[in-house]
């Protein structure tokens, strides 16, 4: 499974932001690539007044956008997030479409990002977002994947959910700062990839120097042994890597981890 992770730069203009991504979709798809992710908050600059000011429903102007872009080019679009508008709440939300366009997966970020590092970031998106309650896994005619949004993939619970239900691979729309990225961002894909013995791919935005929210970059994948097998540095940047799905059997079936589970004593439950 040929996959392309889109690190680009984000501007505070949507429309400019839908035309370059369209035209890095393309780009990414002459290389060969089956699936393509693009960043989170690709259509806007992160910060809560760029959220409010940009919400829009699912089916408008972002999502049509979105859907042409899978169907234009015969690809499965992991289409990063943009702020969803349901009624009186918005949604941290990645939408994802089939070759042919179909919107086949849904997720809103479960995990919103309520920091204060002393010293470092401080945000809250609970100021303007509100959280989605779905583990969400999509079928391809690769297998299963899983998708979360960056903060989400901090929990192991969700990355372990999503691996029971069949995902061969997690994919995620993520933006770390300049805090937290040169300390977590590759141990955490490397932990989950591990842990569950699956592929991670992390796309995060090109770095802006002079944004209101600087963005560490350095867009990866790993493999289920927890092996990098691609990574960005902090420029915008298209990065093509080959998942090998069927390596996630192998490695289950050397290093027995999930099926060593203890579930006797104790078990993970949805609720």
């Amino acid at each position: 499974m040929r996959t392309a992770i889109v690190q680009m730069s984000v501007t505070a203009d949507k429309a400019k932001n839908l035309a370059h991504a369209r035209q890095l979709v393309r780009q990414a798809v002459q290389t060969g690539a089956d699936v393509v992710i693009l960043p989170e908050m690709f259509v806007c600059l992160y910060e809560n007044s760029a959220f409010t000011q940009n919400g829009e429903e699912a089916g408008g102007t972002v999502w049509q956008c979105l859907s042409d872009m899978a169907r234009e080019n015969g690809v499965y679009l992991v289409g990063g997030t943009f702020p969803e508008r349901d009624g009186a709440n918005l949604y941290n939300t990645c939408f994802v479409f089939d070759r042919a366009g179909g919107q086949i997966a849904r997720h809103r970020k479960m995990h919103l990002f309520d920091v204060d590092v002393e010293g470092g970031q401080r945000f809250k998106e609970s100021d303007t977002f509100t959280s989605g309650r779905d583990v969400t896994v999509f079928d391809t005619e690769f297998g299963k994947l899983g998708v979360c949004v960056c903060f989400d993939m901090r929990f192991p619970e969700l990355a372990r959910l999503m691996a029971l239900e069949g995902a061969k691979a997690v994919f995620v729309p993520a933006a770390f700062n300049m805090t937290t990225g040169p300390l977590h961002w590759e141990v955490m894909f490397r932990s989950r990839a591990v842990d569950n013995q699956v592929f991670t791919v992390g796309c995060a935005p090109a770095r802006d120097e002079t944004g209101p929210y600087v963005s560490y970059g350095n867009s990866i994948a790993a493999d289920p042994w927890g092996k990098v097998l691609a990574r960005a540095e902090e420029k915008e940047t298209i990065l093509t890597v080959e998942l090998d799905l069927s390596e996630v059997e192998r490695t289950r079936t050397q290093l027995p981890l999930l099926s060593a589970r203890r579930t006797d004593l104790y078990t993970l439950e949805r609720k």
